[in-house]
């Protein structure tokens, strides 16, 4: 198998619904993915498998020196081969190149070991409001 990453790569709506809806289990939507990353994302890696969109992370930011990742997902038949690591080590990449200086990210329990284990994160102090 081999990926390739881009930064802030050409999205295409319909696969990028199928693909967060295959990850996240739920109906695939219609959202506008590309004015949604265009207004608030510093950038994005997308994943790709040949012409197919295997991978994607978002990447927010407060138009300073903190970004937060989003939105992270692999294709089912991708995972535990190294492409969820390598979307975000591209996505710090990018907000490093950015002038960046954090890059945060919250998960569920389950992925702690990949994020802190695979991806180099490390445990902070953080709070949460549910809305």
């Amino acid at each position: 198998m081999t990926i390739t990453y881009e930064w802030r790569g050409n999205v295409d709506n319909s696969a990028l619904n199928e693909l967060h809806a295959e990850g996240f289990e739920h109906p695939v939507g219609q959202t506008d993915w590309r004015a949604r990353l265009q207004r608030h994302s510093l950038g994005w890696v997308c994943a790709w498998e040949d012409d197919r969109l295997v991978g994607f992370v978002n990447v927010a930011w407060d138009g300073g020196v903190h970004a937060f990742v989003l939105d992270t997902v692999v294709a089912r038949r991708c995972r535990s081969n190294g492409v969820g690591t390598a979307l975000i080590r591209a996505a710090a990449e990018g907000c490093r190149a950015a002038g960046c200086e954090w890059l945060h990210v919250d998960f569920e329990e389950h992925l702690r070991t990949f994020y802190f284990d695979a991806c180099g994160f490390r445990a902070t102090a953080a709070g949460l409001i549910a809305l």
